[in-house]
């Protein structure tokens, strides 16, 4: 039998309220993807800004530049002034000591070794960045005058010395920045006098490992493999913290290995 007219216009009313109810839902659920969208997109921005400034960091530590790099060396001088000088210490140095801060940075160590020596003593350091450099050369003018500090342009591996020149040496979180490792030992035990001493100081690589900048480039190998490496370089190797804090910095005190008879 026919459905009345009336019957037919329930049906179509109720069939056009289920469509309104579905497009409703429809609208609202495209409405909520698109603000998923953007909020994932804002965080992608954000997470790449943050990468990039990460990496900028790290890039300035290992090589600083300009006006950034010169803030990085003031930072680098009031962060890391009791690890350089705890490695200072380390060398034992006398009055008429040879010394060397091989990638010196902001130049604290500088000042340290000078205070250890005396006058008849010589400091040099040795930096790959000119911004350092130049920072250093104006800083300690006086000293390079009269003859008690020499600045160069070097590296870890390319070292500016004599063999044996050297009485004594540091570097201080350095290695980071060195590809081949064994190279640069090999290179600081050429130019280290047979009595002298070398100083590495290295940050815990575990606490290192937890800064957000050091995935940017940071090669942090464990302290027993750098302790191999300065093995095979030609050194004997003391190992002690500056202090007894968790993850407190670590100090590789080097000598020349006895020669076997």
């Amino acid at each position: 039998m026919a459905r009345s007219e009336s019957e037919a216009r329930c049906s179509r009313s109720h069939r056009g309220t289920e469509l309104a109810q579905i497009a409703a839902l429809t609208d609202s659920g495209v409405a909520e993807f698109v603000q998923v969208s953007n909020v994932s997109r804002r965080y992608g921005h954000e997470m790449a800004a943050r990468g990039a400034l990460m990496a900028g960091i790290a890039k300035q530590l290992g090589h600083p530049r300009g006006v950034g790099g010169r803030v990085v060396g003031l930072a680098l001088n009031r962060g890391n002034r009791a690890f350089v000088n705890a490695a200072v210490q380390e060398l034992h140095a006398d009055n008429d000591a040879v010394l060397a801060d091989v990638g010196f940075g902001g130049g604290v160590g500088l000042r340290l070794l000078l205070d250890s020596v005396g006058s008849t003593g010589r400091v040099h350091g040795v930096e790959v960045s000119d911004t350092m450099l130049t920072q250093a050369a104006r800083r300690y003018r006086r000293d390079i005058a009269v003859g008690r500090l020499t600045l160069h342009n070097g590296s870890l591996t390319r070292l500016p010395f004599a063999d044996g020149a050297l009485t004594g040496a540091l570097t201080v979180n350095t290695i980071y920045f060195v590809p081949g490792l064994g190279e640069a030992f090999t290179e600081l035990a050429r130019v280290i006098a047979p009595s002298g001493r070398l100083v590495v100081g290295v940050a815990d690589p575990e606490a290192m490992a937890k800064l957000p900048f050091t995935s940017h480039g940071f090669r942090l190998r464990p302290i027993p493999e750098v302790i191999d490496t300065l093995h095979s370089a030609g050194f004997t190797v003391q190992h002690r913290r500056i202090n007894d804090s968790n993850g407190a910095p670590h100090l590789l005190i080097c000598t020349a290995a006895p020669t076997q008879a």
